[in-house]
């Protein structure tokens, strides 16, 4: 069959030479379009289940969250380890599935076994999923800096929380842009027992209160001169005043019972679990950049940038955003590095295949079908969902050896034919013919025989499997 092949391809160069020409031009096409990364996902396709219970110690947050979900969550399609973890005011349940599920099939199903739970938590329990990102999806972060002390750590975090986090989650492929140090500012209600016992206000009472006089309400609409006008009652609270004025009870003569009557109210920052510090300067707010799972993490990078560099038009004076971690340097000198290499080899193989053979075109051919081998590469590797990293550009260097191998004692042995004299065109083309019938079966076996050596490769599991698999995958 190879030999056959070989024969019809000697008979028609042009179809030959056009395959070739479009099988290089779709793989450029599929260089430009395959992700790019520093190094292969090891991370297992898991689903993150957050559930805040604000308040709550460890142990009541196991008892009444934690453990229902993770008792519920075993049962879901697919799973193979359930890990739940408690911290104070917070649950965690980690759902990780067997290799090859697809990930929003798995987050579709614990959606639905979520649904099934929700009716066991607490009221004040809300759980929600995580970003539709893996382990490696930490691909930026940046930093809120104010040097000239106009702005304080809250004003910092506000920044962040209502501009800049929205903003960047507009960007393509970003799945979370999570706010990380500062000051959380809210209103604060410090009551007083003994006057909330002088008037007899028990604590739920003041609860309600203040729910109450947070919230609007519409009332319908009211005809006037052949226009209706909205009614709707607005009682947002926005001031310290406006809580000052909240009414609790009567007191004896009448005279209402106020919130500031009972409470001491401020301005001031939540209760803090963390902080965020650059370079031993002293506190500072900022955020992280987590991918999509599977995306191409320079585009991504480079979308951020772009999205940062045009909000900073928009920032206060004085406040300027610091960049703290940025993949895309780590992933070009990768990338740039295995291509220097490529260049090298290319380079050894030109010199080579000229000083044995003395034949610029024959060195010219052992050259060309490396790059058409490696863009022919990138095709399988963009349709199978294979990114550009480390490990997988090494399986290209790897595989160039070969593939110079088979080249060169191709030409090697038609060169042998040639030396013997040919007269007519025709008579070269045959002796070419039979120099490539007499090694090309024999070649195609050798390099599978190569490819073979790779099965252990492939079966390699978890792990192992999506760290070496893609170097075997493009070697092959």
């Amino acid at each position: 069959m190879i030999a056959a092949l070989i024969r019809w391809s000697l008979g028609n160069r042009f179809l030959v030479l056009i395959a070739t020409a479009i099988a290089t031009a779709w793989g450029v096409w599929a260089a430009l379009h395959t992700p790019l990364d520093a190094l292969p996902d090891l991370s297992d396709v898991q689903v993150i289940i957050r559930t805040p219970y604000p308040g709550q110690a460890p142990r009541i947050v196991e008892d009444q969250v934690t453990y229902p979900l993770t008792t519920t969550m075993m049962s879901v399609p697919g799973a193979k380890t359930v890990r739940g973890y408690s911290f104070f005011g917070d649950s965690f349940v980690y759902i990780l599935f067997e290799d090859g599920t697809d990930p929003y099939w798995a987050r579709s199903r614990v959606l639905e076994y979520l649904s099934q739970v929700q009716a066991r938590l607490p009221a004040q329990a809300k759980p929600a999923l995580g970003p539709d990102a893996t382990g490696v999806g930490w691909i930026y972060q940046y930093a809120l800096v104010d040097r000239s002390g106009r702005h304080d750590l809250g004003e910092l975090r506000a920044i962040q929380d209502w501009f800049l986090k929205f903003e960047l989650k507009s960007v393509p492929n970003v799945a979370e842009v999570a706010t990380i140090g500062g000051m959380v500012r809210q209103y604060q209600i410090q009551l007083d027992p003994d006057r909330l016992r002088t008037y007899g206000i028990p604590h739920a009472r003041v609860i309600a209160a203040v729910q109450a006089a947070n919230r609007e309400s519409g009332g319908s609409v009211v005809e006037l001169g052949e226009a209706e006008y909205m009614v709707r009652a607005s009682g947002y609270l926005k001031t310290l005043d406006d809580f000052r004025t909240i009414p609790l009870a009567v007191g004896a003569k009448g005279v209402p019972v106020l919130l500031q009557d009972v409470a001491r109210l401020q301005v001031g920052p939540e209760m803090r679990r963390g902080i965020a510090e650059l370079n031993g300067e002293g506190e500072v707010a900022g955020g992280v950049i987590v991918m999509r799972s599977g995306k191409n993490a320079l585009e991504t990078i480079a979308g951020v940038k772009a999205k940062l560099a045009e909000l900073k038009k928009s920032l206060p004076p004085g406040v300027e955003i610091v960049e703290t971690y940025d993949r895309s340097g780590l992933i070009e000198r990768a990338v740039r590095h295995l291509g220097e290499k490529l260049l090298e080899e290319f380079l050894v193989v030109a010199l080579v295949c000229f000083a044995f053979l003395f034949h610029l075109r024959s060195a010219f051919v052992a050259i060309v079908t490396l790059p058409i081998g490696i863009l022919a590469a990138f095709i399988v590797m963009h349709y199978q969902g294979v990114n550009a990293n480390i490990m997988s550009l090494g399986g290209i260097a790897i595989a160039i050896g070969a593939m110079v191998d088979a080249a060169v004692v191709m030409i090697e042995n038609a060169h042998k034919k040639l030396e013997r004299g040919w007269s007519t065109e025709a008579e070269r083309l045959r002796l070419i013919a039979e120099a490539a019938v007499e090694v090309g079966p024999a070649l195609f076996f050798s390099l599978l025989i190569i490819t073979l050596s790779f099965v252990p490769v492939f079966a390699l599991q978890a792990q192992e499997g999506r760290l070496f698999s893609p170097l075997a995958y493009t070697k092959t």
